[in-house]
């Protein structure tokens, strides 16, 4: 009986430890962000920045198959902390070098499973991590979003009529709604990143990171509390075709499960930028520093670059004796341009192939021909294809047209971020990488830092470029401009296609399909050659609009598309923004304002001391605010200890290259 007797006392006294709320903590290494981790019946993390609350008190769990929950009622078996304090080389980014420095507590839990957080000086993350012998199958995610008071946000909803009754059919491609958590639409879903304006000039970004094998997160309003809470797509089942000219795959039946996955892996990071300025969100490397390093050993063959572009500008081409169209000849002027002016490719958008089966080819087209007439003028050939017409046969079509010597393809019309799709982007990376094909992501689908894992992946849609932009004449372009580079292009580059050279005030902006035009400034469109990141970048225009524009065009074909450092200068969400950027021994800067005519300056601090620079500056001309493709050219010395004020137009810009003499 007295063994018996202590069983029980060591049983009950096991029982009450168990059930104790336990509570940790980590701290960023400079001290000023903490995230509190408290353990009972449920899993729930708080997130300070210095005494501000930027989440409220939000529970996290996991269901498995067999209703396991983790998360529920857990049992910590114990806790590791690390700090860490490592860098690694980003080749096709925005900076060489990435600083890595955080702060970790790993929770490890009975049921096998962890929890991994981590604090940055710029942010919090979290993850879960499972050790599981056998597979696993994951019904369910929850990721609240709580917060003390009912702040502003700025948050893209999912907009999408091709299949009404499927919410997570999506273009990733939204301007911002900027309303409070409240007025969040009711029974309606926003996909990342979306940004919480706090008080005392601090916001906060929220993303998704190391999206493997696992669809992709959005919220919808939480009713309970004031917040958000997660929506995954389920799995698909049974798919046909539809959408544009039926070359989607739309889900017709989805599982009652996320996925089916290995039972022992790291789930997607779930993280927060936190910024005391505006300008911090724009110089932000959270989702690569969150990621898998690269797959790829040999990387000498990928060659970030510029491209000159057929579809936005619909193949305008004039003053020529052939007639312009989806044939040789005016790809052979494409190709003649791309040369002239050193532009790295030229890409066959849709039309040189059947959208179905790219296997057969638009007789007006010879590939081969264009192939061989590229590789005499150093200029590439990237092909276009909807996702569904490369997935047909994956690897039997990239081990083709690698062998025909096409350089890559931009892949369309994804639409998708549910786990099967997500399986697919990884899965055509590794075979696009095996065959040293490059790859754009065109097709509305948002990076989550898979481009560091495969740096063959040089771009993604995921934004509302200038392709939408010349249908839309109430759309706020400017506005949205001023916006993406503080929330959007935090995830990673953005196919925004830039290169507009009929540019329009607001009041003389309208649609054009064959002589499309954009909103605000010629020296705005400069600009967002330096502003936005995009390791293959279009060249949207025309070759014949942009050899009427030579300045103009000479000016961009300088500009690189992956760089050494970058400074963001200054800047305000959604008003305007200025961002300089260093490749060898030559910086290159943009500034553009919103609609809103504003003085900006421009400290040139970011420059070498004691060196003196020749900048070569395109700015609003005087004129612009009525003749938007007005602007004005000049050449100035400057130096470290500099400092310019320029007027920006509505909708205006500013670009420079800046060289040393």
């Amino acid at each position: 009986m007295k063994k018996i007797g202590i069983l029980f006392c060591f049983l009950l006294v096991n029982l009450s430890f168990s059930q104790k709320k336990q509570d940790f903590t980590v701290v960023s290494p400079n001290g000023k962000i903490t995230i509190q981790i408290a353990v009972k019946n449920q899993i729930t993390w708080t997130v300070l920045h210095e005494k501000d609350v930027v989440l409220a008190p939000s529970s996290v769990s996991m269901t498995l198959d067999e209703n396991i929950v983790l998360g529920k009622n857990a049992v910590v078996i114990n806790s590791k902390k690390e700090s860490v304090d490592a860098s690694f080389e980003s080749p096709f980014y925005k900076k060489k070098n990435v600083k890595n420095q955080y702060n970790q507590l790993v929770l490890n839990f009975k049921n096998d499973f962890s929890i991994e957080f981590r604090a940055f000086d710029d942010g919090v993350a979290y993850r879960f991590i499972t050790k599981k012998k056998k597979n696993i199958t994951v019904k369910s995610e929850e990721v609240t979003l709580n917060f003390d008071q009912d702040y502003n946000t700025l948050i893209p909803y999912v907009r999408d009529l091709r299949n009404p009754k499927d919410p997570y059919i999506s273009s990733f491609e939204a301007h911002y709604e900027h309303k409070k958590i409240s007025e969040f639409a009711k029974d309606t879903l926003a996909f990342l990143p979306f940004l919480i304006d706090y008080k005392n000039h601090k916001k906060a970004v929220f993303l998704e990171a190391n999206l493997e094998d696992y669809p992709g997160l959005f919220v919808t309003n939480n009713t309970a509390k004031s917040g958000f809470e997660s929506r995954f797509s389920n799995y698909p089942l049974q798919e046909k075709n539809g959408g544009f000219n039926n070359i989607n795959r739309l889900i017709t039946e989805r599982a009652d499960y996320l996925v089916k996955t290995k039972g022992t892996r790291s789930f997607p990071w779930r993280a927060i930028v936190i910024s005391e300025n505006d300008a911090e969100l724009a110089n932000n490397d959270m989702v690569q520093k969150l990621s898998e390093p690269t797959q790829i050993k040999d990387l000498s063959w990928i060659k970030p670059g510029k491209v000159a572009w057929d579809w936005w500008n619909d193949w305008n081409i004039y003053n020529v004796d052939f007639k312009a169209g989806i044939n040789t000849k005016t790809y052979q002027y494409y190709i003649d341009f791309a040369s002239k002016n050193k532009v790295e490719y030229v890409v066959l958008d849709e039309g040189w192939s059947l959208e179905d089966d790219i296997m057969k080819h638009n007789p007006n087209v010879d590939l081969e021909a264009l192939i061989a007439y590229g590789k005499e003028r150093n200029v590439g050939i990237i092909l276009w294809s909807s996702w569904m017409a490369l997935t047909k046969n994956t690897e039997g079509i990239l081990k083709n047209y690698a062998d025909l010597g096409i350089k890559g393809f931009k892949v369309d019309f994804l639409d998708r971020d549910d786990a099967k799709m997500v399986n697919s982007v990884y899965d055509i990376a590794q075979k696009a990488a095996n065959h040293k094909l490059l790859l754009d992501f065109h097709g509305m689908y948002k990076p989550t830092g898979i481009q560091r894992t495969f740096p063959n992946i040089l771009n993604f849609e995921g934004v509302k470029g200038l392709e939408n932009n010349k249908w839309t004449p109430n759309d706020d372009v400017p506005l949205y401009d001023t916006t993406i580079p503080f929330i959007r292009m935090m995830a990673g580059p953005m196919d925004y296609t830039p290169g507009a050279m009929r540019n329009a005030t607001k009041s003389e902006f309208k649609p054009s399909h064959s002589n499309p035009m954009s909103q605000g400034t010629r020296s705005h469109q400069l600009a967002l050659y330096t502003i936005f990141e995009a390791p293959l970048q279009m060249m949207a225009d025309s070759p014949t609009a942009f050899m009427k524009e030579q300045e103009s065009t000479d000016f961009i074909a300088k500009i690189p598309t992956v760089f050494d450092e970058t400074a963001a200068l200054d800047g305000e969400v959604g008003k305007f923004v200025s961002m300089a950027r260093k490749k060898e021994n030559s910086w290159y800067l943009g500034a553009i304002t919103n609609w809103d005519s504003r003085e900006i300056t421009i400290d040139f601090s970011f420059l070498e001391k004691g060196k003196k620079y020749e900048a070569e500056i395109f700015s609003d001309g005087l004129n612009a605010d009525k003749a938007a493709n007005d602007y004005k050219r000049e050449k100035i010395s400057v130096d470290s200890t500099t400092k310019l004020t320029y007027r920006l137009a509505s909708g205006g810009g500013l670009a420079m290259i800046i060289q040393p003499k």
